[in-house]
């Protein structure tokens, strides 16, 4: 099952270098959830970290990368995973709105890079455990986002949906993405996607 998708840019965002961000996301019952975000654009102009070994961080947004969050039917609990181009990712669980659980221990992701001259790709796989704080849900919503720092510094904000005033990955209106994880089928959104 997949689920093909594109992030827009904040409308405080001033031009940047990126042309596009893409994403797709899939699930499977075996491997759990995984994720390629596609940034195009002008490379040189966005600060991108060489990629190393797969290494825990925190503060990832403070720079480029690429960031899920997860809710359950609950609509409470929600889970927030962060994967920056040097192959560093954070993962974080939420009791409510920002409200942070550190009780939590993710297992450790899988994460590829692949860097082109105009492109970007991230792929990260989250092995099914990962979701298990989520469980009994049958249907898990999804918000994709990224952060792009450009070379002077300055950070745009992307993301598949946008709330009114200052960007805010948290907020729910920008759970815009269903996956019904028992069926392990799509299901697409009422917002209107690509």
């Amino acid at each position: 099952m997949e689920l093909d998708a594109v992030l827009v840019a904040h409308p405080t965002t001033i031009s940047t270098p990126v042309h596009a961000i893409a994403a797709r996301v899939q699930f499977d019952r075996a491997s759990g959830l995984s994720l390629r975000f596609v940034l195009t654009g002008e490379l040189r102009d966005i600060n991108l970290a060489a990629a190393g070994e797969v290494e825990r961080s925190d503060r990832l947004w403070e720079h480029t990368c690429f960031e899920m969050f997860v809710e359950g039917e609950a609509g409470a609990r929600y889970l927030e995973f962060n994967f920056a181009p040097s192959r560093q990712w954070a993962a974080y669980a939420f009791s409510g709105y920002r409200q942070r659980d550190e009780s939590w221990a993710p297992p450790v992701p899988a994460i590829a890079i692949d860097r082109r001259e105009s492109a970007l790709e991230l792929r990260a796989r989250i092995p099914l455990e990962g979701l298990r704080l989520l469980c009994p849900s049958r249907t898990l919503r999804l918000a994709l986002s990224a952060v792009i720092e450009a070379r002077d510094g300055v950070l745009s904000y992307w993301a598949l949906a946008h709330p009114p005033g200052r960007p805010d990955f948290h907020h729910a209106d920008g759970f815009v993405l269903s996956l019904d994880v028992v069926g392990a089928t799509a299901l697409r959104p009422v917002a209107d996607l690509p």
